[in-house]
């Protein structure tokens, strides 16, 4: 099972969502959100998850402001994925997960 498949099978956070425009302490990131697999603090979001390289990123929910829905992406069986945009606190500290062949 790869990476991405696994991500899939989790629950989808609960965060509140926010209306207004551009919080001024917070940098956006657009991407597919799941419950971390392991730390009940944190949520993955998988930065343009239908792409040819989709990066997996890591916030700790206690440094995410606000999320927005933006319109999902469809994959081309027709399927939605269901995106948004995060607003996280400027200065906080997120990991990237990037898969890589071994060789």
């Amino acid at each position: 099972m790869n990476d991405i498949n696994y991500l899939e099978m989790l629950p989808v956070s609960s965060i509140t969502k926010y209306a207004k425009g551009q919080p001024e302490k917070g940098v956006p990131f657009t991407g597919y959100p799941r419950v971390h697999p392991s730390d009940k603090n944190s949520l993955i979001l998988v930065n343009d998850p239908l792409g040819d390289e989709p990066k997996v990123l890591e916030f700790k929910l206690e440094d995410i402001l606000f999320v927005e829905e933006v319109p999902s992406a469809v994959t081309e069986a027709g399927e939605g994925v269901p995106l948004v945009k995060l607003w996280v606190q400027k200065g906080a500290v997120g990991v990237i997960l990037e898969p890589f062949e071994v060789k």
